[in-house]
């Protein structure tokens, strides 16, 4: 937990350009620690990646505010590495993670479900919290910072694009009849994009009722999190 919060007072420091630096150098650590076959580990590689690709978009101008941004995608990022602390620590992480850290290392469960556990996770419940936190350190409203936020949404549909084209068994492989076919049709990350702005959005609405905004989070925390177990069904024997 330490180390997500010290990665926060680093990028307040740092100009939007090399804001992201922080957060990539933490998640490059992680793969390097980690099995490749982990779970977790299969998730950060691609996840990653497109940290690295929102980094070189934001310093190439591609964003028209590109603090707001930097900051969207820096406080994006913590929540994931905030999980992370916590379960290497013991502490409870957030439920809509658990599922994945908890079957990380199941031998049944394939490395495009560890994926898209992973993504269904940060995107349906860190995504929505993410914009919260952006728009209270920018003092904007979530409509101020909407073309960031769809812009990343569109490169994370390129993240879901190389995900499966590296993690989905070949042709081959993957026939009709496999039940990951079916488990892959029952999640869109398009939908789980379009559920994080609209959590957002109410989430800001409710900032001035404490009670209702946190038992929001928390059912909306559960609900992620179920959907991740779903994911997360072993389809092979161990």
């Amino acid at each position: 937990m330490a180390q997500t919060q010290q990665i926060g007072q680093q990028t307040e420091r740092l100009g939007p350009f090399v804001a992201v630096d922080p957060v990539v150098d933490r998640m490059r650590s992680l793969r390097s620690a980690w099995h490749p076959a982990d779970g977790v580990a299969v998730f950060n590689r691609v996840y990653l990646t497109v940290t690295e690709e929102i980094g070189h978009a934001i310093a190439a101008g591609t964003f028209a505010d590109r603090r707001a941004a930097a900051t969207l995608d820096v406080r994006f990022a913590e929540r994931y590495l905030a999980a992370v602390d916590a379960a290497a620590t013991g502490c409870p992480a957030p439920a809509c993670w658990r599922p994945l850290f908890h079957y990380r290392r199941h031998p049944g469960v394939r490395p495009l479900q560890f994926a898209l556990a992973g993504i269904n996770a940060h995107i349906g419940h860190d995504l929505a919290l993410a914009v919260v936190d952006t728009c209270r350190i920018l003092e904007c409203s979530p409509a101020d910072i909407e073309d960031e936020f769809d812009r990343v949404g569109d490169i994370l549909v390129l993240l879901e694009e190389r995900i499966r084209e590296e993690l989905m068994p070949g042709p081959d492989l993957l026939e009709i009849a496999d039940p990951l076919t079916h488990l892959l049709g029952c999640w869109s990350l398009d939908r789980a994009r379009d559920g994080a702005w609209l959590a957002a959005r109410s989430l800001w609405q409710l900032r001035g009722l404490p009670d209702l905004a946190a038992e929001f989070t928390e059912r909306l925390d559960r609900s992620v999190g179920l959907v991740g177990r779903m994911l997360l069904t072993p389809l092979t024997r161990p």
